[in-house]
């Protein structure tokens, strides 16, 4: 059977599958990043799309939708001025200003909810558009 995590202040549920891609990225490295949405028929968050260890951060943003909300996660893998390896895990709220006042209203209440259950997020980026989130302002989090 199907595990859920409730958010308490919006009555919304986590799918155990948001849990599971999440650790997967995080520990085995399966995944580049995870994209999310909320049902809200069902009240439930679910996986919207996940891109593979190849995949950029190009495509990540190229796959969010210009009209909807969305969450994603994003494995940002670096080298520092010290040549060390690195890995920082991305949570991006995306609400474009052609999203839904519902919806920009529902994500945005929710957004803790899912944090909570994504344990080992490193940085939070909230964008309206594409510029807000583009690789320049992860690299500078990162760093």
């Amino acid at each position: 059977m199907a595990m859920a995590f409730k958010m308490a202040t919006t009555g919304m549920w986590v799918a155990d599958e948001c849990k599971n891609s999440f650790m997967e990225m995080k520990w085995k490295k399966v995944h580049r990043y995870i994209v999310f949405k909320i049902d809200e028929a069902s009240r439930l968050v679910t996986v919207d799309k996940v891109g593979g260890p190849g995949e950029s951060y190009d495509d990540l943003a190229a796959s969010l939708p210009t009209d909807d909300c969305r969450y994603a996660v994003f494995d940002f893998d670096f080298v520092t001025v010290d040549n060390c390896r690195k890995s920082k895990i991305f949570f991006i709220a995306w609400s474009p200003t052609a999203s839904r006042i519902r919806a920009k209203m529902l994500y945005a209440t929710s957004k803790d909810g899912l944090r909570r259950v994504l344990d080992g997020i490193h940085y939070e980026v909230q964008a309206t558009d594409p510029t807000e989130m583009g690789i320049d302002v992860i690299k500078d989090k990162a760093n």
